[in-house]
């Protein structure tokens, strides 16, 4: 492969925005082992929380996923490989930040989410401030009449 095609690979696989309109591979080879990519990230993306028994097994995909992504990768920047077989390596690299992509944001919350809490932690906040603050702990003596 000449110098520049694989720049332009290595340039492919490293553009952030790569991964938009990509999908996720079916199936992907890592270290020997055949594994339906797609159906697993799907399977997982469905639950709206990822059970505790499953966190093990996304964890352990997800480090897979990154070995062999790292992998892939080394074998286009050290120049193994064709420029053909570069491009296929790229796009499933590609493919391979698709589905990480897809389970790393699993245990994010969705950004209503993460306004309501951080709203409530603030409103908690500002009343334990304003109780010390006008000498109303809950230790204190002095509280509400009712």
């Amino acid at each position: 492969m000449k110098e520049y095609e694989r720049k332009g690979l290595l340039e492919r696989v490293n553009r952030e925005a790569a991964t938009v309109g990509t999908s996720i591979p079916d199936e992907i080879e890592i270290q020997g082992e055949s594994i339906e990519l797609q159906s697993f990230v799907f399977e997982i993306e469905r639950r709206e929380t990822v059970p505790p028994g499953e966190r093990d097994r996304v964890e352990r995909a997800k480090r897979n996923l990154r070995r062999e992504r790292l992998e892939r990768l080394e074998r286009i920047e050290e120049n193994e490989v064709s420029y053909e077989h570069g491009e296929e390596l790229a796009a499933s690299i590609i493919g391979i930040d698709r589905a990480l992509e897809a389970l790393d944001g699993l245990n994010a919350p969705d950004p209503e989410t993460e306004a309501q809490r951080q709203e409530t932690a603030d409103r908690k906040r500002w009343m334990n401030f304003l109780k010390k603050a006008l000498g109303r702990d809950e230790g204190g003596g002095r509280g509400r009449r009712g």
